[in-house]
This record gives structure tokens, C-alpha cells and sequence, in this order.
């Protein structure tokens, strides 16, 4: 007999239907698996058949076929299991076969019968189609929240594949997962460190807001212990408020590298990723053997914080130039092509020498200046023409540190951020993909970056004098319109492009 169960299963960030077909033939008993499965679907068939044993039901003593349509996409991951195992026991007449394609069903079986949750769920969810038939979404209870998030068909969590087949006969046993989602969004909208814990560094915490207000990427170089990491920590804080649609888009990266939190079903504040300088290209891009997102997709719509940037691997640090430009990342491998967001604020920080005190004026610096030139040699130009705002973060003074004055809170930096940014999105409102100023291209700079005649004859001192290129050029100019933006000013002044350069002299300094 055969019996067809409808699940789903992730390609790269967005889901697909799978039909999970069970056909019971009378020959030698066996198992066998077709539709390209990988190690971990083909395992199924021991998790199968000891659940289905011990949840007091029959498994067929027959040869066994389950086929995954449609068979040319690779299927992966412990989804099936409960498909699989409620099409054997509809395809036995141990349950009625009628009900089995009205429900979506995923979940990963344990040997004793119990479901235990898995990854992806909500892009599974969001892809489900209200039109074509189907009832409502199968699940295990710990992905009921994540899956409800997606507000498309009613979710049904069950604990058990016992528990799933008394739900197919009699639908009471089980109430639908009901989820509040602008309340659980406003209720995770919370972050646990604030700008006002920082001492001093005001220049610091200036730039930091131009880079939010205009979504540049930035890089501080100072001594150890001046700031860096705790003003990076904080860098989510004051840029825009997160929108729901940006919270369930970051949202379904997370849960298809099963990232996603058990505490929280969303992600509703600017993600915060900061990875050990040891990380592979795998692990920073993505990709893989089991092509799952990287660092710089988990942390689409937020900050992506290299610490130490001189030690990562100089290749690795270079694979960074396409996603920063293009907002994505693309990974081919023979079987398919994925494509995972990568909207990322880069975030670096950096010593200005090997032993960290160079400029320092509390330290001596014991480092030769061929050591700090290879230092620095790490990093290369066109990836630090890339990163639009360079600062120096100084040794913080004791009288800073042991006031007991604070500074602004996140709070209203990020109102000042809010209403920048809308005047980029109203500026920006006939444009496509274009959400605030460091999104601008060359064509776009020449049409709203437009200066005075005094202001272009210090852009041009400027970068005669200091040997900036082109693309910094461009750097200006896109900071300068940000830092008017902040002061509600509808031209570029000459004070603004006197600090956008401040802001691109540093690296020009070390590396001369």
C-alpha cells in the first residue's frame, strides 16, 4: 500500500514542500530511502522503527520504500522522522491514509517515541500556502512558538508520534499554538548593556554614532584597555530601532543554523557577532560540507565585531570585500547555488602595533618600525578603503574613570540615529535597495552628496596631502552627508567634510 505525508525542508534560507511517500511491498524485509537523502535522513530508519515499536504500534515485517520528492534537491537533517513514520503506519491501515496530506509535519523522533525539536522551523513556516489545501502545521511543542511567529496556518504542537497520531483522529486532543507577535516582539526588544556605562571617550562615541546614523563600517584602533571591545558591545544599542519584518528575517537565519535561542522564538534586537580571530572561511562566509549560514549571516541587520583584526587570516579578512559590497553571500557547490543575506555593520578593532602602545603616552612602544609596518601590512588597503569611518581610541585618564558622571544613554543617542535615518529613507524613497547612506553607489553620491566650493577645495588638499584614493573620496563624501543628516541640515557644510576626513586620516597615518 502507499500513503503520501506532506513536510518541508530549508535551501539555504527559504523552505520548500517535501512529499514524503511510504510505499509497503510483500518481500524480504528492508528499509531503503530514495530522494537523495543525506547521513542523517538515512539514519532515520533506525529512529523510525524503534519509535514506532515502542509507541505500542506495528512496524511491517514487508520491504519498506520512503521517497522525499522532489528527488533531485538534497534532502538533510532528522525533519522527516515523524512524516516517515506516520506514512509507514497509514500505509500499514494502522491509521486512516485520508488526514496525512491535510497537516505539514516535522519533527525529529527519539527511539522511545518522543519528539524532540529541530532547526529551520520558522522559514518552513513562513513558506507555508493558506491556499493549497492544507489545514494546519505539525510540530514539536519546543518549535511551536518559533513556528506560530510565522502567522501563516495554525501550528499544533505534540510532545510524541502517539501523540500525533490521537491528534489525526480526533483534532480536539490538540489547541492550536496562539502567539502574540507584536508583544513578544516589544516584550525581546531589551538590551542588557547601555552607552552610559562607558567612561570618557566622547570622540569615540561620536563616531560610533555616525557610523549607526549612516550604517558605515568602522574600525577603532587604540591600546589594550582603551574601550574598544566595550564600546563595540554597545554599538547595537544605538542603531535603528528593529523593525518586525527585520526581526523575522534575522530570525530565520538563526533558526536554519540552529542558532535560535530556546529562551526567545524571535530575534528582536540587532544581532551582536563577534568571532575568535581563529575562525575558517567556512565559519566567517559559510558554507561547508552541510552548507549552513556564517558569522557574517548571522548577523544580518546587525554588527559583525573583528576584534584583533591583524591576527584573522589575511585570505579569510579578503573574502570579506564581496559580502560588504553586495549585502550577501553566495556559496556554489556541484549540486546547487545558496544565497544567504549578509546586511551587516562591520565593527573592527585593532592595536596600532605589536605591542599595543604605539602613540600611547602612558607606555613605551618597544616596537622597530619595520615590526609595525608589517603589522599593519596585515590589513590591505582595499579592505581598509571599505571600512568608511577609522578613529584612534586613547587611553582612557583616571579622572574619567573615576567620575561618577555618565554619559547619554543608548536611548537618546538612538533617537538622534531614528531621525537620520528617516531622512535618508525619505531621501532614498524613489531608489531601490537603498536604506541609508552607506548603501549609496558612485552615481548616487554625485547626485546627493553635492558640496560648496569650499568645502571641495579642502577635499582636495585633504587627499593630495594624505594619498587617499578614490574610493575614500567617495568615504567623504557619504559621511559627510550622514553627519549633516544628524544635524538636520539639507547641505553638506564645510564642518562636516572637515570631520568625515578626521575620520579617514587615521589609517593613512600608520601606514606611512
Amino acid at each position: 500500500m502507499l500513503a503520501r505525508v506532506i513536510s518541508s525542508a530549508t535551501l539555504g534560507v527559504d523552505a520548500y514542500s517535501v512529499e514524503v511517500e511510504a510505499d509497503i511491498q510483500q518481500q524480504l524485509p528492508a528499509f531503503v530511502t530514495v530522494g537523495l537523502p543525506d547521513g542523517a535522513v538515512r539514519e532515520s530508519r533506525e529512529r523510525v522503527t524503534a519509535a514506532i515499536k515502542n509507541s505500542d504500534f506495528i512496524f511491517p515485517a514487508k520491504r519498506v520504500t520512503i521517497n522525499l520528492a522532489p528527488a533531485d534537491i538534497r534532502k538533510e537533517g532528522s525533519a522527516f522522522d515523524l512524516p516517515i513514520a506516520v506514512g509507514i503506519l497509514a500505509a500499514t491501515g494502522q491509521i486512516l491514509r485520508d488526514r496525512c496530506d491535510e497537516f505539514v509535519m516535522l519533527g525529529e523522533l527519539s527511539l522511545d517515541g518522543e519528539l524532540r525539536p529541530i532547526p529551520g522551523v520558522l522559514p518552513m513556516a513562513m513558506a507555508l500556502n493558506k491556499n493549497n489545501g492544507l489545514k494546519g502545521l505539525i510540530v514539536p511543542k519546543q518549535n511551536a512558538e518559533e513556528a506560530a511567529m510565522a502567522g501563516t496556518l495554525p501550528v499544533y504542537p505534540v510532545d510524541s508520534l502517539k501523540g500525533t497520531i490521537h491528534f489525526l483522529e480526533d483534532e480536539s486532543t490538540v489547541r492550536p499554538f496562539k502567539v502574540d507577535i507584536e508583544s513578544a516582539f516589544n516584550a525581546a526588544h531589551k538590551y542588557p548593556v547601555d552607552f552610559a556605562d562607558v567612561k570618557g571617550q566622547e570622540s569615540a562615541k561620536r563616531a560610533l554614532e555616525v557610523a549607526a546614523a549612516g550604517g558605515h563600517n568602522i574600525i577603532m584602533v587604540g591600546p589594550p584597555g582603551s574601550g574598544k571591545t566595550m564600546l563595540a558591545r554597545r554599538m547595537p544599542t544605538i542603531l535603528p530601532d528593529m523593525s518586525l519584518e527585520e526581526a523575522l528575517e534575522t530570525t530565520k537565519i538563526h533558526s536554519v543554523a540552529g542558532r535560535l535561542s530556546s529562551d526567545s522564538a524571535l530575534v528582536a534586537t540587532r544581532p551582536f557577532r563577534s568571532p575568535h580571530h581563529s575562525i575558517s572561511y567556512a565559519g566567517l562566509i559559510g558554507g561547508g560540507a552541510i552548507p549552513k549560514p556564517g558569522e557574517v549571516s548571522l548577523a544580518h541587520h546587525g554588527v559583525l565585531f573583528l576584534d584583533e583584526l591583524p591576527e584573522f587570516k589575511k585570505d579569510i579578512l579578503e573574502m570579506l570585500r564581496q559580502p560588504m559590497e553586495d549585502n550577501h553571500v553566495t556559496i556554489s557547490r556541484a549540486a546547487t547555488t545558496l544565497s544567504y543575506p549578509a546586511g551587516f555593520m562591520l565593527v573592527a578593532a585593532m592595536n596600532p602595533c605589536p605591542c599595543g602602545y604605539f602613540g600611547d603616552q602612558t607606555h613605551d612602544c618597544n616596537c622597530s618600525t619595520t615590526e609595525i609596518q608589517r603589522y599593519m601590512s596585515r590589513i590591505s588597503g582595499p579592505l581598509m578603503d571599505r571600512i568608511d569611518i577609522h578613529i584612534s581610541v586613547p587611553s582612557v585618564k583616571f579622572q574619567e574613570l573615576s567620575s561618577d558622571a555618565c554619559g547619554e544613554k543608548s536611548r537618546i543617542i538612538r533617537e538622534r540615529v531614528n531621525r537620520a535615518r528617516r531622512r535618508q529613507l525619505d531621501r532614498f524613497a524613489k531608489e531601490e535597495k537603498m536604506y541609508c547612506n552607506a548603501h549609496m553607489e558612485s552615481r548616487d553620491i554625485r547626485t546627493f552628496c553635492k558640496i560648496d566650493e569650499k568645502s571641495q577645495s579642502l577635499l582636495a588638499m585633504a587627499i593630495q596631502q594624505q594619498g587617499l584614493s578614490a574610493r575614500a573620496y567617495d568615504r567623504i563624501l557619504k559621511v559627510a552627508r550622514t553627519i549633516a543628516d544628524l544635524d538636520d541640515s539639507d547641505d553638506i557644510q564645510l564642518s562636516h567634510i572637515a570631520e568625515a576626513i578626521h575620520y579617514r586620516s587615521l589609517d593613512r597615518k600608520l601606514w606611512m
